[in-house]
């Protein structure tokens, strides 16, 4: 009879731990796959020029992610170099300018990308004549390890 107690007990206990952590697992369920267009894109506008943000937020391994495109005027930035936790990446789509990567400055050009590793600081200025266009991603992840093979 004791044994029957041990068994229910402690098939009560994972029990409830599976429901705590499927209520968990609920909360924090990633979003879903989705395709969106640049009309349906988040548009702000700043003396600067504007930011298109396709996506942002949590996704499955990503704690606080930006998918966007930035429009920037001619002898405008979005800012000076700067740094944060996010890993990013910028790529040039149209236009020219100045990269500012960890105190260095090169030329940026359509085609170009630059990635910024957290805490490096960075930037891009509009040195051309016509509009800046670049695509960033930036995020902090969750840690997800890879999946395994099979």
């Amino acid at each position: 009879m004791r044994s029957f107690a041990v068994l229910t007990l402690s098939l009560l206990a994972l029990t409830t731990a599976a429901g705590t952590a499927g209520a968990q697992a609920a909360r924090s369920a990633p979003k879903p796959s989705f395709i969106t267009s640049i009309e349906d894109a988040k548009r702000e506008d700043f003396e600067w020029g504007s930011l298109y943000t396709f996506d942002q937020g949590e996704t499955y391994s990503a704690t606080d992610g930006l998918a966007a495109v930035a429009v920037i005027k001619p002898g405008m930035q979005i800012h000076p170099p700067h740094q944060h936790a996010e890993e990013e990446y910028v790529i040039v789509a149209e236009g020219t300018g100045t990269w500012s990567l960890n105190g260095k400055e090169r030329p940026a050009k359509a085609g170009d990308l630059q990635y910024a590793a957290p805490w490096d600081m960075h930037g891009i200025t509009n040195t051309g004549t016509t509009p800046l266009r670049f695509f960033v991603w930036k995020w902090n992840g969750k840690g997800v390890p890879p999946q395994k093979k099979q």
